[in-house]
């Protein structure tokens, strides 16, 4: 990958879970390759990996977007020295604009995003392949795989227009052990499907969407959760926001949010109603907000949706 430039002379922080593909294939996988120096850290923390960044000498840093926000976080306090680093790569979860932006800004590093899942092995697109790393998106497909964005009737949609991301490549994997019925239902033609939806901008740059499961129907409209999220994310005084459908009486589904407020703020429901209605469709807007004080999240940032919905 031209922008990333890997080399033997590189140290890399793997402060990721080895557990998971993208730590083990991305990650370890690149230092070998490349015989560059990995300093591998038990468990994540802000401030002790920071130590080790400048103990080592880290210059890459490959993280997920929880631990890049918190990293921005502890240079607010001044603790943060990122001076030997000189670019950051993050996966596992959508890499809010404002990080990169931010991080950017404050350390002159520039984070390229990547796009991938375990049935691929899992690299499928990243933006270190352009000339900029665009602000929320994943980027170009690698060298020798091929992307559609189709869909519900299996047709390629237009630039701009949403659609599933459908995979086709080497990297793609044969099936699910011992569960055929689950791996034909994402496997056609050598096509996998891979539940994401994203768009292609006029430079053939991916922008995820939302989970195709996680869409929700409101009265026969589609609602992605993730534009709701941003909407109240938005919001000056919201650090975090998740949002699913419920079952509604009426409309069939209805938005069902769960916001954070930033660190020392607080927030009502009503107020951030009020400001979402300036940029989502009526439809769109929750019918219901809870302000917690977090949310469940899986250990590469991820909020657990799943334990949204339990708890209704």
């Amino acid at each position: 990958v031209p922008a990333l430039a890997e080399s033997a002379g590189d140290v890399i922080l793997l402060a990721l879970p080895l557990f998971h593909i993208y730590a083990l294939n991305v990650v370890l996988g690149i230092t070998i390759k490349t015989g560059a120096t990995a300093v591998l850290v038990e468990r994540f923390s802000p401030a002790d990996t920071l130590e080790l960044i400048g103990k080592h000498g880290v210059t890459v840093l490959f993280g997920a977007p929880p631990m890049f926000a918190a990293w921005l976080e502890l240079a607010a306090t001044g603790q943060a020295d990122l001076s030997t680093v000189r670019l950051g790569v993050s996966g596992a979860a959508p890499l809010p604009g404002s990080v990169l932006t931010a991080f950017k800004e404050r350390f002159g590093v520039t984070i390229w995003e990547g796009y991938g899942l375990t049935e691929s092995a899992p690299a499928v697109s990243t933006n270190a392949l352009g000339t900029v790393a665009k602000p929320n998106s994943i980027g170009l497909p690698l060298p020798g795989l091929e992307i559609r964005l189709m869909d519900e009737h299996g047709e390629e949609v237009e630039d701009g227009d949403p659609g599933e991301i459908w995979v086709r490549g080497p990297n793609v994997f044969a099936g699910y052990w011992n569960r055929p019925e689950e791996s034909a239902a994402v496997l056609e033609d050598g096509w996998l499907h891979t539940g994401d939806v994203a768009y292609r901008d006029e430079d053939g740059y991916l922008f995820i969407v939302d989970r195709k499961k996680d869409l929700v129907i409101v009265s026969g409209f589609n609602v992605f959760p993730k534009e709701v999220e941003d909407a109240l994310e938005r919001h000056p005084k919201v650090a975090e926001a998740a949002v699913v459908g419920v079952p509604d009486e009426r409309t069939g589904e209805a938005v069902q949010a769960w916001v954070v407020p930033a660190d020392g703020e607080q927030v009502t429901p009503e107020e951030l109603i009020e400001f979402a209605r300036g940029s989502l469709a009526r439809f769109k807007l929750p019918r219901e907000i809870r302000v917690v004080d977090e949310l469940p999240h899986h250990v590469t940032g991820k909020v657990l949706r799943r334990a949204l919905r339990e708890q209704e």
